[in-house]
């Protein structure tokens, strides 16, 4: 009755733990004693097939959460005050873990009480021990010490790994909107033990941080001294953290505005600090978020102003700069430089008949045959349906082979074809005006091609 009052009279959610010491020193499996009304409410979000509650019971048939119980077993078997702020199941949970008299020699009480929020209270994240604190701003301050992206990470996982006292350290950067990552160890950007990592599991680099997110279970990490869980959870990184000789592990989701932006990874690291290891990194992850966040806002925005969204290749800005290299004397002109322009035949007659979304179709595929007859060049599309690829450093044979195997593509390929001209121009050349002798050359391609095909002209409908 005293601990149901108890839970009843906190004004947040609350909760009584309870477990027992074994004679052998371990612990049993946790009990859920007592819970009030706010608790109560947010079992169904945390687990939709959550059982009735039902006092002394196995809070697993509720919820699982091994960095919680490691909080739980410590609180009530040490008889210490505990404190954590945790980016978990969706928002920023705030626990406050106090121990209780059970009145039973190996009987021990833990009272729970937490707070949800979608944002970081920072009043609240920033009062920890000087030690915390000290290490946090040490890598706040040298994640912007400098402006190049990949040095910031790799001085963090230098940091980190210190931190941990860890045989092995790094972070993984995650980019789920190009569905790309990562790895940066403190000698910086590691994509060969990246690609052997996931290897080892039978997994692509990004299949393997898609899988890491769903063995985290919703939590923002796990600390392990014991990899039974992930075994439990993932067999495949079980083994593959065996063939490492990985035999503890600290793994922590980096999340900005609740939205998955990389990991951190320490391996075989001091036990002895687990508390305050993830005291610091649950702070850390928080400034090492938004800047991943922000480093992949810059490429997205980058990326939109050389590159054409609906096709991937380059696009006219991009062109008019490198141009404009040359033409400026910024940089020397390549002692040839071969021209080709493309424009696609036809692209306005399936937008009118078909819609647009069987152009932008036409388009893809357009693109497809241009990247598989001039792989090694960059291509251009300057707007609508033409094309434009620029090819320095070729010799005409090497251009009349690629444009004719172009050709070859549009004949086996149905509905696709372009009017081409081509040019390689070298000695004294003015690359502006050879781009204009290329241009001239596809529309007298494209005279003939419609001389054959007046249906579809649209000037004659």
């Amino acid at each position: 009755m005293f601990l149901q009052k108890l839970v009843d009279s906190i004004n947040a959610i609350a909760a009584v733990y309870a477990f027992d010491i074994l004679p052998d020193g371990s612990f049993s499996e946790i009990r859920l004693l007592r819970i009030n009304k706010l608790y109560a409410a947010i079992l169904p979000f945390v687990n939709p097939n959550a059982p009735e509650f039902v006092p002394d019971t196995p809070y697993s048939l509720y919820f699982r959460d091994v960095n919680f119980e490691s909080f739980c077993y410590k609180c009530a078997s040490k008889n210490e005050l505990l404190y954590s702020c945790a980016n978990a199941h969706g928002s920023w949970i705030q626990g406050m873990y106090l121990p209780l008299d059970s009145g039973k020699p190996d009987t021990v009480y833990c009272c729970y009480v937490c707070k949800h929020t979608d944002e970081p209270e920072t009043d609240s994240i920033g009062n920890r021990s000087s030690t915390v604190s000290s290490s946090v701003l040490n890598i706040s301050a040298d994640l912007h010490r400098t402006m190049d992206f990949t040095q910031a990470m790799t001085n963090t996982a230098k940091n980190l790994k210190e931190i941990c006292s860890s045989e092995f350290c790094a972070v993984f950067p995650v980019d789920k909107n190009e569905e790309k990552c990562t790895l940066i160890n403190e000698n910086g950007e590691d994509i060969q033990y990246l690609n052997k990592l996931s290897e080892s599991m039978r997994r692509t680099p990004y299949e393997t941080a898609v899988a890491w997110e769903n063995d985290l279970a919703g939590s923002d990490c796990l600390i392990l001294d014991d990899l039974s869980i992930i075994k439990e959870r993932d067999e495949k990184w079980y083994n593959s953290l065996c063939e490492f000789g990985i035999k503890s592990i600290v793994f922590y989701s980096v999340r900005f505005q609740q939205k998955l932006v990389g990991f951190i990874w320490a391996a075989n690291f001091d036990t002895e600090n687990m508390m305050r290891i993830k005291e610091t990194l649950e702070l850390t992850t928080f400034f090492i978020g938004a800047v991943i966040a922000n480093h992949q806002l810059l490429e997205r925005l980058e990326s939109m102003s050389v590159s054409d969204r609906l096709t991937g290749v380059k696009n006219r800005n991009a062109m008019d700069c490198f141009i404009n290299a040359f033409s400026s004397g910024a940089c020397a002109l390549p002692e040839t430089m071969g021209i080709v322009y493309a424009d696609l035949n036809g692209l306005k007659t399936v937008n009118d008949n078909e819609g647009h979304e069987a152009g932008d179709k036409m388009l893809k595929d357009a693109v497809a045959l241009l990247k598989h007859a001039f792989a090694d060049n960059d291509i251009y599309r300057m707007g609508g349906d033409e094309f434009v690829i620029l090819c320095p450093n070729i010799t005409e044979d090497i251009l009349e082979s690629q444009t004719a195997k172009l050709r070859i593509l549009m004949d086996k390929t149905e509905n696709i074809s372009f009017a081409i001209g081509t040019g390689v121009f070298g000695g004294e050349y003015d690359i502006e005006h050879s781009m204009k002798v290329a241009d001239e050359r596809m529309y007298e391609d494209k005279k003939e091609y419609y001389r054959l095909h007046p249906e579809k002209n649209r000037r004659n409908s």
